[in-house]
């Protein structure tokens, strides 16, 4: 693809990216209006505190940037955050590096780099109510684009019912562009998101891709978009099922401990927080994902 077309399939991705940020910041605006029972009831509903981000360039030229959304000591949400950027420049040896080691060929001899996406953690009040992660972006080099990404649902107490919905809906929204696309992406996603350490998994599972280029831009958009979709449908019913039920200390403990496990995969082995840290991203925007509070045992 000729670069001046591949700018505007760029301009058009980097859009998508904000526009499914707007929905979702403003359906968990919504929610937090909406809590009407349950301990927090009778608390101010959260808002999110917007703060521009920019990437920090080795010579100090513009390298993009984008918008950190964070809700803290909402009466649904513990401490939720939305994040959004579009980001360039060179990638430094560390980068180039981690590039190659994933196979993407040609970074030492053009470093140049663009990448544009959403990416959002939810952690609860409730502990009956499972933490969320969703993220999709698109990442472009000289040499090759791609796009990646996927959710995943972690409840530190489960629910078979909640895990069965979530899926359900992450599948529906797979299924238009392939029958072998839920069960790859979900078999992925259980690779991914597991904890060698731990010899388990963070949470039930969700849908996860990486370095996705069949070489039609446009389908591979729509695939992305249609990730992106499937979020709040996917999440939202069982936020709005679980946030009235009642929850006392013992559960809490039960939330702590898990969030641990968040923790330790998020710093450990998440490739986006590696990468972010590594290209010189706002690294309180990058770390976000961590939860407010945790325990180890």
């Amino acid at each position: 693809m000729a670069e001046n077309d591949m700018q505007r399939e760029k301009d058009t991705a980097a859009g998508w990216f904000r526009t499914l940020r707007d929905r979702v910041v403003a359906a968990f605006e919504t929610l937090e209006d909406a809590q009407a029972t349950g301990p927090l009831s009778d608390r101010a509903p959260g808002r999110f505190e917007v703060t521009p981000t920019r990437r920090a360039s080795d010579d100090g030229s513009d390298a993009g940037g984008g918008l950190m959304s964070v809700m803290r000591g909402g009466r649904v949400f513990e401490k939720v955050g939305v994040n959004v950027s579009t980001v360039f420049g060179r990638l430094n040896p560390a980068a180039q590096r981690a590039m190659a080691a994933r196979g993407v060929a040609g970074v030492a001899d053009d470093p140049r780099f663009w990448a544009s996406g959403i990416s959002l953690v939810a952690h609860m009040q409730n502990p009956h109510v499972p933490s969320v992660h969703m993220n999709t972006r698109m990442f472009w080099t000289p040499a090759a684009w791609w796009f990646g990404g996927g959710a995943d649902l972690n409840p530190c107490i489960e629910y078979a019912d909640d895990t069965a919905a979530f899926h359900a809906v992450q599948k529906a929204h797979l299924d238009p562009h392939g029958a072998d696309l839920y069960p790859r992406l979900k078999a992925w996603a259980d690779e991914y998101f597991f904890i060698p350490h731990r010899g388990r998994a963070r949470g039930v599972g969700g849908v996860f891709l990486d370095d996705h280029c069949t070489g039609d831009w446009a389908a591979d958009f729509a695939l992305i978009q249609d990730m992106g979709r499937a979020f709040l449908p996917s999440w939202l019913p069982i936020t709005e099922r679980r946030r009235g039920q009642d929850w006392d200390e013992a559960d809490k403990e039960v939330q702590l401990v898990h969030r641990g496990l968040y923790a330790e995969y998020n710093l450990v082995y998440d490739r986006g927080t590696k990468f972010g840290l590594a290209t010189g991203h706002n690294a309180d925007a990058v770390l976000m994902s961590l939860p407010p509070m945790a325990k180890w045992v």
